[in-house]
């Protein structure tokens, strides 16, 4: 169950990364790395919770790798409706942007505010700092580049 939804997690993410290019190149960068942060935190937890079901460490990192691929395959498709159909790509965003609140909500400020770092040997203080320190990084960062997206060009040498 992880798995599938996983994939179709990643398709999503791939469909918004794919139309977000067909739009302008800073569009695109800014969608890629926020997709970035999202990501790689929740593929550290899917890998966690597949270890935790018994698969092996191989198993693991082979399933997720697989459900990964589908944001190459949500990307495609996210480019062809983005190049092809003028308004829908508003709709594609709507939808991401809503799986990112949907799963900041839901799955990561329940383990924000119920983190068991005590029994871990961290201090609550700590773990508290950690966490805005993380959220303001990606703030930042998403910040920076609608600041600055005059700015960003892509110089591929001809």
């Amino acid at each position: 169950m992880v798995i599938m939804g996983d994939g179709l997690h990643n398709f999503s993410h791939g469909l918004a990364i794919g139309a977000a290019f067909t739009e302008s190149l800073s569009s695109g960068l800014s969608t890629s790395v926020a997709v970035f942060c999202h990501e790689l935190p929740h593929e550290l937890g899917d890998f966690a919770v597949l270890l935790k079901a018994g698969m092996t460490v191989r198993q693991a990192i082979l399933y997720n790798a697989l459900s990964a691929l589908m944001a190459f395959l949500g990307m495609a498709v996210g480019i062809l409706i983005g190049h092809y159909a003028d308004h829908v790509s508003m709709w594609v965003f709507a939808l991401t942007a809503g799986l990112f609140m949907y799963v900041a909500l839901v799955d990561m400020m329940p383990e924000m505010l119920h983190s068991d770092a005590g029994e871990h040997g961290f201090s609550h203080c700590g773990v508290f700092l950690l966490q805005n320190a993380g959220i303001l990084l990606g703030f930042t960062i998403m910040l920076l580049i609608a600041v600055f997206q005059h700015r960003i060009q892509l110089d591929l040498g001809y």
